[in-house]
């Protein structure tokens, strides 16, 4: 893999990435979630805020979950479209800027929502401090922000390096690189207590260390060494112990169930509540008061009374399609920069879509993480949907296997071009 980036990179100097027709079909998928989404959001919307005013003594009204969701959608698409059409080369050159504005952010919500206790700026809930309060805008979630400049910081950073041939050196790679992943998944994970976007960032970086070409012997000993800080960061949480106690132990009586319990519990009723073809949109009774999270954690059980086993099947397809696409779109990226970077946010999706059917089905410890454009979560959608808007400018920029083979022929000594492209259309594009 290290050699086909080199020679990716050789051949990149050599042929012309003239811009042609983009992967539309990211669009139609992305536009397919969204919607669905937005309609579960209308249906559970009158419920949820029932349930909060229930809890709270507040007056929430019974659109204004639907009316965010959809604010947050408009505000997704802006940021898809700045994205898609925004020169790459200043994408590019101002990575590192963004990183340091995510480490500035976690770092004032720390100070704010820890130290100081201002509850008008840290929004601070179960112990965690990890949004910022914004008013009638509502939130912002900084640890999203971080984890947007980490994509495109690394994927800058690994590029630069494999091309120069050190992406397996230890004083020019390997070390600050995991400086960078330590000082995150301290704010992150142990400052503010989110594992499940801890874990989508490391899904980030090992994904694109696997493209960039790092060799068996350093993968392995980044590989031990994060299982080493993963098993510290669980046992200095006691929530998290309790967790993964919590899943060891099965199912109980209700009696002796604890939160964790019942969380994964009435999960798991949801699904099975469903059925083979649901109980319909709106007739959900998890939603009630009874699934915790229902609006953005708990979204993969709620789809699934809703919409049953058949209805979770064709979100899991459309879900897959998005992913295939941009695998195809990284596996056809002649640029390593390009390359790395799509295939950074294949990681990012693909660890949060695990992540939340995983948690919903108790296949692993329950971990709060949203279902990508699915759930509430004005943050998580305007960042995941400005890193798919790269994604589709990236999509304009794609080759032909054949010219691919060509460069590669052109540009190495009986090594072996890149490979495995493909293209639907006759314009060298997807």
């Amino acid at each position: 893999m290290k050699r086909a980036v080199q020679v990716a990179s050789n051949a990149s100097r050599s042929i012309a990435q003239r811009a042609h027709r983009p992967d539309y079909r990211i669009i139609v998928l992305m536009g397919i979630l969204m919607m669905v989404g937005l309609i579960v959001m209308y249906a559970i919307g009158p419920q949820r805020a029932k349930v909060l005013n229930n809890a709270t003594g507040g007056s929430v009204s019974d659109t204004y979950f639907v009316i965010k969701q959809m604010v947050s959608l408009c505000i997704a698409l802006v940021a898809f479209a700045f994205f898609a059409f925004a020169p790459l080369k200043l994408v590019r050159l101002h990575s590192g800027k963004v990183v340091v504005a995510g480490l500035i952010a976690c770092g004032l919500l720390f100070i704010f929502g820890n130290l100081l206790h201002v509850s008008a700026i840290a929004q601070c809930t179960y112990g965690a401090c990890r949004w910022f309060e914004l008013g009638p805008l509502g939130s912002f979630q900084p640890a999203e922000l971080l984890k947007f400049g980490i994509l495109i910081f690394l994927a800058r950073f690994l590029a630069e390096r494999t091309s120069a041939g050190k992406v397996n050196d230890w004083q020019e790679t390997v070390w600050p690189l995991i400086l960078i992943t330590g000082i995150s998944m301290l704010i992150v994970i142990v400052l503010q207590r989110d594992m499940g976007t801890g874990i989508s960032m490391i899904s980030i970086i090992m994904s694109m260390l696997l493209v960039a070409g790092i060799n068996r012997q350093v993968g392995t000993k980044l590989l031990i060494g994060l299982l080493v800080a993963g098993l510290l960061m669980i046992v200095s949480a006691p929530h998290r112990i309790e967790r993964i106690a919590t899943f060891f132990r099965g199912g109980e009586s209700s009696a002796q169930a604890n939160d964790q319990d019942y969380h994964i519990r009435h999960a798991m009723i949801a699904i099975g509540s469903g059925g083979l073809t649901g109980v319909g949109i709106g007739n959900s009774v998890q939603a009630t008061g009874y699934l915790p999270e229902t609006i953005n954690d708990s979204m993969f059980a709620i789809l699934g009374e809703m919409f049953g086993f058949l209805g979770l099947i064709c979100l899991l397809l459309v879900i897959t399609a998005l992913l295939v696409r941009i695998l195809r779109v990284a596996d056809a990226s002649l640029d390593p920069w390009m390359r790395l970077l799509v295939i950074g946010v294949f990681g990012w999706l693909t660890a949060h879509v695990i992540l939340n059917i995983a948690s919903m089905t108790g296949l692993i410890p329950l971990t709060g993480i949203t279902l990508p454009l699915l759930s509430f979560g004005g943050t998580s959608i305007i960042f995941i949907t400005a890193a798919l808007g790269i994604v589709f400018q990236i999509s304009r920029f794609t080759v032909h296997k054949s010219r691919l083979k060509e460069a590669a022929n052109a540009h190495t000594d009986r090594r072996r071009g890149i490979g495995r492209t493909r293209d639907a259309d006759r314009r060298s594009t997807w």
